[in-house]
């Protein structure tokens, strides 16, 4: 019996997939992510044995876990893309035509450049019908909506990569049976392509009829557009594509995570190189927070946000609501690369206090007290930290405009003495955006909860860039 399981990785949208095989008990796992043991508790509870890990291409946005999967299993291969590739480490090379049977089921690699050079997408069909894919396994070069961006090598690569994925588009996929179901790499929420569709799964007949990416005939037309749509290139995503390259360390345990009484916290904050990362609530970090911290709070998109906050090399020292939290915790930051860690308050924050050590706070003002404060405070400066696309499609009238990953190298054209409130959709890149200003000087800075989710709930008035300037 086939068996499918796909599995959704929140807050990075990344998507793996096992696929296995009862009868013959073989099993293949596509794009591990760095926590593997669900790939091996997946394969036994359905009684296969993973004997091949594939990667589509060389991964930007999370650590690979195709090493530690294949140390952990004892008995399985990995197979990397033979054309264009550059990796570092051991792994069959597999070139487009390469076919592996799995009994009832076979897989075939198909060279789709253009998101990078050596991307594979892997066909799936029954053994007995091997000319008839029912089902492709596009990694990051076709999504839901959208497709894979070509500019993540850098500007001289790009319309070179453009004109590959047209190519891969319209040559490959497009030429696939409508009924061919689409298995992508990324789900909505992922950087690796412009407005990728919430569902997990499509059709080459329904994409072709919906996807925008799919309706460009003339290469000039589409190369502008797929340029022109990408989202900003997240800051970790050059630093990952080397780590995952020279071959990501094999991980059989969470790194170690010292506890450290306030104190000695305290000491070691004062070191090069290690920064205080507080994954309490926004609200909670707002009421009292060590002083320097930057306020990443513990949901799935941890991984991301640190991935664009902080260097791999540097040591980050954990403050979190709980101890029980913690492995948690570590998973999120592990899949983005970060394995450097310092210690953690041991005690959290109540251990902090009882010990008399210093105590900054966040001032948190509600959408109606910012409404209030926009006619009564001219001097405050309210800042919309959302993504270039968020901004455009509508903001708080009077707001000026700076992605919050912008400020991770330096925040220039900002007045240290003056008032500001950050917001962005919900509140949790403001947090980060305010507690990052806080660390480096910015003497009055407020965060607005709710941020745009609730000023829009509240009914209040907005504007788009071009009404500003009307």
């Amino acid at each position: 019996m086939f068996i499918q399981e796909s599995i959704l990785t929140d807050g990075i949208a990344q998507l793996s997939y096992l696929l296995g095989d009862t009868d013959s008990g073989r099993a293949a796992v596509i794009d591990p992510r760095t926590d593997v043991e669900i790939y091996e508790q997946l394969a036994r509870k359905h009684g296969l044995s993973i004997t091949h890990i594939f990667e589509t291409h060389i991964h930007a946005d999370f650590v690979s876990g195709s090493r530690s999967l294949a140390e952990r299993v004892g008995r399985a291969e990995i197979f990397l893309s033979g054309d264009g590739a550059k990796y570092e480490f051991d792994g069959q090379k597999v070139t487009d035509g390469d076919a592996f049977d799995f009994g009832s089921f076979r897989l075939t690699a198909r060279h789709t450049p253009g998101h990078t050079p050596e991307h594979m997408t892997f066909e799936i069909c029954e053994s007995d019908r091997p000319d008839t894919p029912w089902a492709v396994f596009t990694g990051d070069s076709l999504f839901v909506g959208s497709a894979g961006r070509p500019d993540l090598l850098g500007e001289g690569q790009t319309a070179e990569l453009a004109e590959a994925l047209y190519h891969t588009l319209y040559d490959y996929f497009l030429k696939l049976d409508d009924f061919v179901t689409v298995f992508p790499g990324h789900g909505a929420g992922s950087a690796c392509g412009a407005a990728i569709g919430d569902r997990l799964q499509s059709t080459i007949g329904y994409e072709r009829r919906t996807n925008p990416f799919l309706r460009y005939p003339d290469l000039e037309s589409f190369c502008r557009f797929v340029v022109d749509e990408a989202p900003p290139v997240p800051w970790h995503y050059p630093q990952l594509k080397k780590v995952n390259a020279a071959g990501p360390e094999i991980m059989d345990r969470l790194p170690t995570l010292a506890a450290l009484p306030p104190e000695e916290f305290r000491r070691v904050a004062r070191e090069p190189g290690v920064h205080v990362l507080d994954t309490r609530s926004i609200l909670a970090f707002g009421g009292g927070h060590v002083p320097g911290a930057i306020n990443i709070a513990g949901r799935s998109e941890l991984s991301a946000w640190a991935g664009q906050m902080f260097d791999l090399d540097q040591r980050l020292l954990l403050v979190v609501d709980s101890e029980e939290d913690l492995d948690r915790i570590q998973r999120l930051l592990v899949r983005t690369g970060h394995c450097v860690f310092a210690g953690y308050l041991s005690g959290g924050m109540k251990a902090w206090e009882t010990a008399g050590l210093p105590l900054e706070t966040l001032q948190q003002i509600p959408v109606q007290r910012l409404r209030e404060l926009q006619v009564t405070d001219q001097g405050l400066t309210i800042l919309d930290v959302r993504g270039p696309d968020e901004w455009k499609a509508g903001h708080i009238p009077g707001a000026k405009h700076y992605f919050v990953a912008d400020m991770r190298e330096r925040i220039n054209g900002l007045d240290k003495e003056a008032r500001y409130a950050t917001y962005c959709a919900s509140g949790y890149r403001a947090s980060i955006a305010a507690s990052l200003m806080k660390a480096r000087g910015f003497s009055d800075v407020s965060n607005v909860p709710g941020s745009w989710s609730a000023w829009s709930a509240a009914g209040f008035a907005s504007e788009k860039p071009e009404e500003a300037t009307a």
